[in-house]
């Protein structure tokens, strides 16, 4: 599963020419001096430091169109997601967890598995929104798009909430809810750049 889960990975980002390495210390504390457009549409974002940080490696093959804006961030979200998800599998074989604990990484199993399925479905409609089409065309895909996006955002959130609680304090939930929080917040502001998508065709 776990070979599965990182081949999917690759594939994804060899379509796109994305580099496989993504991190949260390599987006912060990297300087990589990216291009104004960039720099510009990541102010709409929520995060727009992390923004900044995690898609100005791709500036090359974003230039200045927000499609590919939005489907690079699209795909870094779908990257985050995956790994996360074999995260948490392996949390769940963890010895001595409370049955609390338990119930809840295995909600959170569901939740990021929910969320890799929407988000695959986001990238695969925007990938039909390269070609012309009309207005109402147009609506209609991208609507889907910030469906499954806001969707994917939420399950990402219900499975930080299923740790909330001093009940739930270990190990486990910060080592979990601290690699669902980044990957929310990925996902948070690709859902920002599809809106600005959505927006230039308005």
């Amino acid at each position: 599963m776990e070979k599965h889960i990182i081949f999917l990975a690759l594939l994804l980002l060899s379509s796109q020419h994305i580099p496989v390495k993504i991190s949260a210390e390599s987006a912060l504390d990297s300087d990589p001096n990216p291009t104004n457009f960039i720099k510009e549409e990541c102010q709409s974002t929520r995060y727009p430091a992390l923004c900044i940080g995690s898609l100005s490696t791709y500036s090359a093959t974003i230039q200045e169109s927000h499609w590919s804006l939005a489907r690079t961030a699209l795909s870094v979200s779908l990257t985050r997601a995956l790994f996360v998800s074999s995260f948490v599998s392996k949390m769940i074989k963890a010895k001595g967890m409370k049955p609390i604990v338990v119930r809840a990484t295995k909600d959170c199993i569901d939740n990021i598995g929910n969320t890799v399925d929407q988000l695959t479905s986001s990238i695969k409609e925007l990938e039909r929104m390269k070609r012309p089409m009309n207005g109402q065309d147009f609506i209609w895909h991208v609507s889907n798009v910030q469906t499954w996006v806001s969707s994917a955002l939420t399950d990402q959130t219900t499975c930080l909430d299923g740790f909330s609680g001093p009940a739930m304090d270990g190990y486990v939930k910060v080592a979990i809810r601290g690699r669902v929080s980044y990957c929310a917040q990925v996902t948070s502001n690709a859902l920002a750049l599809v809106n600005r998508f959505a927006a230039t065709h308005a």
